[in-house]
């Protein structure tokens, strides 16, 4: 993908801008550590990312299975706090991109660019607490995989095209992450309907053209879950610089939705009951 995405002039410039993803380079740790209660940290951890780029923000207790092999970050950053970056709906809903419509693709890039400078603003934050912290920001993979964490620090569910959902932007939203080892408390996981909409919902099954994406959860290194068939995704999301189409035909995606559906789950919830 990098390759067929780096031969678009536009593609090759998103990331390349000074400044584009914040510093190179973070702040060295303060030699003394400030003193707060967990819970005030989670206050001001929160404050501080929602006033620098971030749109949603949670928290969780880093797992292993998270870590991707070769790292050991759950002994030294126990934390992760998860931060979510909404999109322009519009334009990310014009997927699936090509050499000469690019605005998906484009928008995806500007939004993890924001992510990347909204993580690094943290760590820089909590480092000058003196606390350890180290940003993680797509696209490319790097120690950890980020949507089992933003599930337990409470910004979404897993939706049949193997994304998040939240309750606010849908799947139309992309995730960055600061793992630190600054006293937190972790949130709690939501649900809110997610699980049996898509049970009846084939609106993404339906726009995949390649049939990647079933309705019938699957068992996935022992969780039963929905899952995506890779083997037919990837090289059609290759060949779109990304492809989208399954999270912008998604209901949950559309500005102002959410809520109704929400509403909507929870009265059929109340009837079954």
């Amino acid at each position: 993908m990098t390759q067929k995405f780096n031969a678009v002039p536009e593609f090759r410039e998103v990331y390349a801008k000074p400044g584009a993803r914040g510093p190179r380079k973070l702040d060295n740790i303060a030699t003394e550590k400030t003193q707060r209660a967990p819970e005030q940290w989670v206050e001001r951890v929160k404050k501080f990312t929602l006033g620098n780029e971030g749109d949603l923000v949670g928290i969780a207790r880093l797992k292993p299975e998270w870590v991707f092999e070769g790292f050991d970050l759950e002994k030294e950053l126990p934390w992760v706090v998860v931060i979510g970056v909404a999109m322009d709906f519009e334009k990310f809903a014009a997927a699936p991109s090509s050499d000469t419509d690019t605005r998906s693709a484009l928008e995806v890039s500007d939004k993890y660019n924001k992510g990347a400078r909204a993580a690094a603003a943290l760590s820089n934050w909590v480092r000058g607490h003196g606390y350890n912290a180290r940003p993680h920001a797509g696209p490319w993979a790097g120690s950890i995989t980020l949507s089992p964490a933003a599930i337990e620090a409470g910004l979404g569910e897993l939706g049949d095209h193997g994304n998040l959902i939240n309750d606010q932007y849908g799947s139309c939203f992309r995730l960055a992450a600061v793992s630190t080892d600054m006293p937190l408390v972790a949130d709690s996981r939501r649900e809110f309907g997610v699980d049996d909409y898509c049970m009846h919902c084939e609106a993404c099954n339906n726009a995949c053209p390649v049939g990647a994406i079933k309705t019938e959860k699957q068992w996935v290194r022992g969780t039963r879950k929905y899952y995506v068939d890779f083997d037919k995704c990837l090289p059609y999301f290759n060949e779109t610089h990304g492809c989208g189409i399954c999270l912008g035909i998604c209901p949950w995606s559309r500005p102002g939705v959410a809520e109704k559906l929400i509403l909507r789950m929870a009265k059929r919830r109340r009837s079954d009951d």
